[in-house]
């Protein structure tokens, strides 16, 4: 399951989903303006930042736009 964290206005999170759409790639976006989520974000990457992926099949977390479209483009 692809995880995506994310904020609203941010064009790196808008680049990332639209690119996971286009590849017709199941996810699920959670925004980070819930506090639960943002609570999540920082456990599990250790940073506030977004867009940040989290793979649970594959153990695989990262920040940066630019190396989440890399890696899903392998998927």
């Amino acid at each position: 399951m692809l995880l995506l964290y994310k904020m609203e206005g941010c064009p790196y999170c808008a680049k990332v989903l639209k690119h996971l759409e286009e590849k017709n790639l199941q996810f699920r976006a959670l925004d980070i303006s819930d506090p639960v989520n943002m609570d999540e974000l920082l456990h599990l990457g250790g940073e506030d930042q977004v867009p940040f992926l989290v793979d649970t099949d594959h153990n695989a977390k990262m920040y940066e736009s630019d190396d989440i479209i890399q890696y899903v483009d392998t998927l």
